[in-house]
């Protein structure tokens, strides 16, 4: 198995981090997601520290919103998000698109702006040598196979992260789109799902669960397609909102699953 494996702490809110990343590293787990605000997390060189404590590295931090509009407020607050990224060496830095207008349909000039600004962000991203992606994801700019394509034919450097459920619920098989995308892939989602509404012109309503409780995946053709194409970089599960279940027991129901597919 040439990737490793990472957690998304997309559930926690205002964490403890020596406490959950000692667990997640019991757990069995290589890395994990970063999605807090600064003013929590704080300085580079402390969670750094509590990561060396942990003996478990930050894989990814993400963005906090993309401005299509480079509204710049937020466009400088992200790239605070990206000092922080190279500082404690994460692999990558991920985002997501903006969502979509509220007053009239989407169209190829919203696309347009979204490359542009993937691309603004890429090239900041290059002084540290950190790569940036773009995080496929249902009810925001690019919500189609078709608009999916067209911004992938939009952009020169900055690359892919397919979280293979929202490939899923676009009716595209995410092995089909491993495939496809391979050259650009340098970041992997595993999420799951139940019960699913919506699509089209209206907003896609999920019943996320923990990964291998939904009855659509095909997780162990997902990991076979990713050895097949010789991924190497971070696969990174996303664990469900599973209620009256502790965070200790994501992280270890999610990390069990993948055992059991031998990874």
């Amino acid at each position: 198995m040439g990737f490793k494996l990472g957690y998304s702490t997309l559930r926690w809110q205002t964490p403890d981090f020596e406490k959950l990343l000692t667990q997640l590293k019991d757990a069995g787990w290589d890395g994990w997601e970063m999605r807090q605000s600064l003013d929590w997390v704080g300085t580079p060189k402390r969670i750094r520290q509590i990561c060396d404590n942990a003996g478990l590295p930050v894989a990814v931090v993400t963005a906090r919103g993309l401005p299509i509009d480079k509204d710049p407020n937020q466009m400088e607050l992200n790239k605070r998000r990206m000092d922080f990224a190279a500082e404690v060496e994460a692999d990558c830095f991920m985002f997501m698109g903006a969502g979509k207008p509220k007053d009239r349909p989407l169209n190829d000039s919203d696309i347009a702006a979204l490359a542009d600004v993937s691309e603004e962000w890429a090239e900041y991203a290059a002084q540290y040598d950190l790569e940036i992606c773009y995080h496929i994801h249902t009810n925001t700019t690019v919500d189609s196979i078709e608009d999916w394509a067209k911004y992938m034919s939009l952009l020169r450097k900055c690359k892919l992260c397919i979280d293979v459920s929202h490939s899923a619920l676009w009716g595209y098989d995410p092995i089909e789109s491993i495939r496809r995308y391979r050259d650009s892939l340098i970041y992997v989602h595993l999420q799951d799902y139940g019960h699913t509404s919506g699509g089209g012109d209206t907003p896609y309503q999920v019943d996320w669960v923990e990964v291998g409780s939904g009855t659509t995946m095909d997780f162990p053709g997902i990991m076979r397609t990713l050895e097949e194409i010789g991924y190497d970089r971070w696969v990174t599960a996303c664990p469900g909102q599973v209620e009256n279940r502790s965070d200790e027991e994501r992280m270890r129901v999610n990390r069990e699953y993948l055992r059991e597919l031998g990874y």
